[in-house]
């Protein structure tokens, strides 16, 4: 079995983007009168996306792929928020029980939602979000959904590729938002296999720039949690990519770059006051990415994603009024 046969292919993202059609929306990609005359800029806006962020695309795939029996025994995940949302609502629609372990510290507005949403939350500090999971899976048998390692999520954020390509089929770059690597697994795939030309550039924040480091040297990195938790972007601290993802990542995707906690707030404002779209700060970073990053993007239109927008209003205001 060769490297690229361990990768999603394009026939199970189809097939997710088939399964999930009617569940998520299709959101639009937007023009951007603020991108550079050499690289026109486009936002696929997810944060239009039903909970706001891209999320629900690859948790409605995974709930939909259950079989009978482990819909019976339920699901368990572990996340800051927009996945929790995610699995909340997909299990909920698919009448199937969920539990969520979050950080203690998770926005408030995230919190929130996923228990309107019907699911049990545990919250516990921020490194022991992955183990407090594995130990609720062990003890009470549900089916563990990872956030992004998973192939079942991958295809479905994959989905996001397939919309960008069908969009703008004359797309040059790409600009994705890392935190586990769900996302930039699946639009590298889709993007790859419908644009081959296309270059795909994953964007982090330079205090959670784990994969950068590995890109880098060329093997996954793991960073410790009081290093990713110190940025703003709170979707994006996760400590390393997932195996699987990583795999995708070392394939696919051209570059990584990073942006420091200024740039995240500034394409945050220009998101919101200049594309009139709500943007949390990880929602931005791709478009961070974009502004400070032109030696990376090839000459022709740009595609930047912007993951999310489920903010809270206090953070939000700050970052607008500064």
């Amino acid at each position: 079995m060769t490297e690229t046969d361990q990768l999603v292919s394009l026939g199970e993202i189809e097939e997710a983007a088939a399964r999930i059609a009617g569940v998520v929306r299709r959101t639009p990609l937007l023009p951007a009168s603020w991108g550079r005359p050499e690289a026109p800029l486009f936002l696929k806006a997810e944060s239009l996306q039903l909970n706001g962020a891209f999320k629900a695309r690859g948790a409605t795939n995974a709930v939909l792929l259950l079989t009978e029996d482990e819909r019976g025994r339920g699901v368990i995940t572990h996340s800051s928020g927009n996945h929790a949302q995610a699995v909340a609502r997909a299990a909920r629609d698919a009448g199937v029980a969920a539990t969520i372990v979050m950080p203690r510290h998770s926005p408030r507005v995230k919190l929130l939602a996923t228990q309107a949403l019907g699911a049990k939350v545990v919250l516990v500090d921020v490194s022991e979000r992955a183990a407090e999971a594995e130990r609720l899976r062990a003890r009470t048998d549900a089916v563990f959904l990872s956030p992004f390692d998973d192939d079942r999520v991958i295809a479905g954020q994959g989905t996001v590729g397939l919309e960008i390509a069908a969009d703008l089929p004359d797309v040059a770059t790409v600009f994705v938002p890392v935190s586990g690597g769900g996302l930039i697994s699946g639009v590298a795939a889709a993007v790859k296999a419908r644009c081959p030309d296309v270059r795909v550039v994953g964007v982090e924040p330079e205090l959670a720039g784990d994969l950068a480091e590995g890109f880098a040297r060329g093997e996954r990195v793991v960073w410790e949690p009081e290093q990713t938790s110190r940025t703003i972007a709170d979707g994006l601290r996760v400590t390393g990519v997932g195996e699987r993802n990583w795999r995708h990542i070392a394939a696919l995707v051209d570059e990584v770059v990073t942006v420091t906690e200024e740039q995240i707030k500034d394409a945050v404002r220009r998101i919101v006051l200049d594309s009139k779209l709500v943007a949390e700060p990880s929602g931005a970073v791709a478009a961070a990415g974009y502004l400070a990053h032109p030696d990376v993007c090839g000459r022709g239109p740009a595609a930047v994603i912007v993951s999310g927008g489920n903010v809270e209003p206090s953070t939000l205001a700050d970052i607008l009024s500064a």
